[in-house]
């Protein structure tokens, strides 16, 4: 076999490409269900410890924690889909907190939406600068972002000054993580959920069929209907349940889990029914076809850190209105260290090409989970830091094992 003739056999070339939709289904790899059992264990351990982690305020408590991972999660998940990795991430989103946290100060007085659009748009423009820097001048990425990581956090102290912790006036704002969707909202946001799920899969399932592309059975396509009703009912449940204190009541959906909801509809869009999605796992797969195929890689790593580093923007939005506040003492290294925990122990590899931003929401439970559970018990940062590792030492075992079989296969 000659080298082009093995080129044009590879994921990346212009044939292969041509028949993305079977082919990136199966690099987004959203099997589900060992990440569910993992998080099922967690569960069963930390209530036999403490009977408050499945409380209902536990519950919804920790779906807001873990949303902060979740968002910059699915950023890095860009990243590592084409084999690279942004170490610079937790900073890009503290960045974004500063920024929304800094112009609706009274006496800057921007309204709270130019103040997230403005965000949103620095941080894409240091995913943008990062990403030309790596693709460009072909440096590697562990190196420039491991320096963004280190110069955006000069840049965050700088935006923050010697205040230390500067407060976050603007109730929208605050409201991100804080407040909540009156039960009645939140039934009908699960029942939209459901229902637009249901058309999406069942129209494509069609359009599959129609084109002569083999498409899952009734009985499949039926099962993830199900499945994702009895989570979006399960999450409506949990989150009108009253879990105030005392006489207090408190119910409704956290606005930051729609919102979390939100990206994750938006970028599975992006990466699995659009061109720049499936050139994402081409170059993962192999970047040497997928410029064969005349791919611009360039560009497409380019616009991958760019939307990740927007991604992050909003992460660290959501940070620091879950505070009400930035502060100096924000440690953006340890979050991005959790960030690219949460996307591999949901199942995006590490070697680029197989991934999908669910594997980030997933991941990001289970690292809010050991977190919250361990805080329950008392235990130390350091105990918490080293169960995290255990589990992503398992995850990456894993990962290393399904890529080992896919080859020998």
């Amino acid at each position: 076999m000659t080298p082009d003739t093995a080129a044009s056999d590879a994921p990346g070339t212009a044939a292969a490409i041509a028949a993305t939709p079977r082919r990136v289904a199966g690099a987004g790899g959203t099997n589900v269900l060992p990440v569910l059992i993992g998080v099922a264990v967690i569960a069963i351990i930390f209530q036999s410890l403490n009977d408050r982690f499945l409380s209902t305020g536990n519950l919804v408590n920790l779906f807001v924690q873990a949303s902060v991972f979740m968002l910059i999660g699915m950023g890095e998940v860009f990243v590592l889909l084409l084999g690279e990795i942004d170490l610079s991430l937790g900073y890009v989103a503290g960045i974004g907190g500063v920024i929304v946290t800094e112009l609706v100060q009274v006496r800057t007085g921007w309204p709270w939406w130019s103040a997230i659009l403005m965000a949103l748009l620095v941080t894409g423009a240091i995913g943008f600068l990062q990403g030309s820097l790596i693709t460009r001048l072909r440096l590697p990425s562990f190196v420039v972002t491991l320096a963004g990581l280190l110069g955006w956090q000069g840049v965050m102290i700088i935006l923050l000054g010697t205040g230390g912790t500067i407060p976050i006036p603007n109730a929208t704002i605050n409201a991100i993580a804080n407040g909540s969707i009156a039960p009645l909202g939140g039934w009908v946001l699960a029942a939209a959920v459901v229902i637009v799920y249901a058309a999406v899969t069942l129209g494509s399932d069609a359009q599959r069929r129609a084109a002569g592309i083999a498409a899952p059975s009734p009985a499949t396509t039926a099962l993830k209907v199900l499945s994702v009703a009895a989570a979006a009912l399960a999450i409506a449940l949990l989150t009108n349940a009253d879990r105030g204190v005392g006489p207090y009541s408190l119910r409704g959906m956290p606005y930051v889990l729609p919102l979390v909801f939100a990206v994750l509809l938006v970028w599975s869009v992006v990466l699995t029914r659009t061109r720049f999605g499936r050139y994402v796992y081409a170059i993962g797969g192999n970047a040497e076809a997928a410029r064969r195929a005349g791919i611009a890689l360039g560009w497409v790593r380019t616009l991958a850190f760019t939307c990740a580093g927007m991604t992050a923007g909003l992460g660290g939005i959501v940070y620091a209105s879950r505070l009400r506040s930035m502060s100096t003492s924000f440690d953006g290294g340890t979050i991005v260290l959790y960030v690219v925990a949460t996307a591999v122990i949901g199942g995006t590899s590490l070697f680029g090409g197989r991934g999908h931003p669910l594997h980030a929401v997933l991941g990001g439970v289970v690292i809010a989970a050991i977190v919250n559970g361990m805080a329950l018990l008392g235990l130390s940062a350091a105990i918490q830091l080293i169960a995290t590792a255990v589990v992503l030492l398992a995850s990456i075992f894993v990962d290393v094992v399904i890529r080992r079989r896919g080859a020998a296969g």
